[in-house]
């Protein structure tokens, strides 16, 4: 059986293990693990805290320090409510195309590194390959942040990495990073014919939403000089607002989710700082003086580093004489890249299928980018 067709089975296996977020991704690494390990691989399977969901590290090669990375995700997002015309978990192959949760975000790329493993493993390697596929990067990079950490413990720090997401094949060298923030107001119910007896959370909320849109104005004047980001300044989204119960009561409760795509570290910590500045000096004071164990408290979902472009990039490189390509582009969307970045590696994001796809119904990547994938990847060695 030739690679393409390999890759395009191996990916219907993929695509029938249901890896939402929310769900194990256990099944999929079994299989991955069952694929590298008869390949020759040596296999490293790191489970997270719950038991329900792991990380894998294979490498194949001589055990030497460097080597490339090929990085993927193993979860995808919920399909509740997208009108699917077919099963999402069953993958359907029409009109050269590939159909499924999952297909382009990104299993289609861990498909075609995974079917290439054999061909690496009969090669004479001088550098070894490693295959890096985590748990919950839809949510935060979880288990990017968690593997990323056990190979700084372990000493291991690749020479170059290949995050393979929808990228139509295209070479990113940079992008934003992203922090998702949950905020919690717990205020004093009562009647709501009497407000200043209680402490509304829905109000307090909106205040500190109003300082969030303040702030993301204030963002648009510190743009670093030369930024190539669109837009290029760093963005604050609020995502959802939720309290209150009925018409006539004062609402206790209340969240606000938000989150927002930092251009440098620096926007982060000074977003972060005023609204922890106005949570402490003028919210929460106003709060309790009404009801001492009113509060606010914030949850941080993730804080995951963007991608910083950098005039010497070995990887950006590499995969350019692979693919022929003649420059490198940036992307408003984050991956796990700058976390592999962050250990001194050299990153690009590059894979099969389209961004535009990614989180819709009907989800799919075309066979032509399958097999230009695999073709990259091939050249590797």
């Amino acid at each position: 059986m030739n690679q393409l067709n390999a890759s395009i089975d191996l990916l219907r296996e993929l695509i029938a293990c249901p890896t939402v977020s929310a769900d194990s991704n256990l099944d999929m690494m079994a299989i991955l693990a069952n694929r590298l390990e008869d390949a020759g691989a040596r296999v490293q399977i790191l489970s997270d805290e719950s038991g329900t969901k792991a990380n894998m590290f294979a490498t194949i090669g001589p055990e030497q320090e460097g080597g490339l990375v090929l990085s993927g995700h193993s979860d995808v997002v919920p399909v509740t409510d997208q009108p699917w015309s077919s099963d999402p978990f069953d993958m359907v192959e029409h009109d050269g195309a590939l159909y499924g949760r999952g297909t382009c975000d990104m299993k289609g790329f861990i498909a075609c590194a995974v079917t290439m493993a054999e061909r690496y493993a009969q090669r004479d390697l001088s550098r070894p390959v490693h295959f890096a596929f985590t748990y919950d990067e839809e949510v935060g990079c979880l288990g990017g942040q968690a593997l990323v950490d056990a190979l700084r413990a372990q000493g291991v720090r690749p020479d170059m990495a290949i995050v393979g997401e929808p990228t139509s094949m295209r070479i990113i060298e940079g992008h934003k990073g992203c922090c998702e923030y949950t905020a919690h107001f717990r205020g004093l119910e009562g009647h709501g014919s009497a407000p200043d007896r209680g402490v509304n959370a829905a109000e307090y909320a909106t205040r500190y939403v109003s300082k969030l849109l303040e702030l993301r104005e204030e963002l648009k004047t510190r743009v670093p000089s030369g930024s190539r980001f669109d837009p290029p300044w760093t963005t604050i989204n609020v995502g959802r607002i939720h309290g209150g119960s009925a018409h006539n009561v004062i609402a206790s409760l209340a969240e606000v989710d938000w989150e927002m795509r930092p251009v440098q570290w620096g926007d982060a910590d000074f977003v972060k700082g005023e609204m922890s500045a106005f949570v402490d000096q003028v919210l929460r004071p106003a709060m309790q003086a009404v009801d001492p164990n009113a509060d606010i408290w914030t949850d941080v979902i993730g804080e995951v580093a963007g991608l910083e472009p950098m005039e010497e990039n070995a990887a950006r490189d590499l995969v350019a004489k692979l693919t022929g390509a003649n420059g490198a582009d940036l992307v408003a969307f984050g991956t796990e890249a700058g976390l592999f970045q962050s250990l001194g590696t050299h990153v690009v994001v590059c894979g099969p299928g389209s961004i535009e796809q990614a989180h819709m119904a009907d989800e799919f990547i075309t066979v032509e980018q399958m097999d230009a994938c695999l073709k990259m990847l091939d050249r590797v060695v």
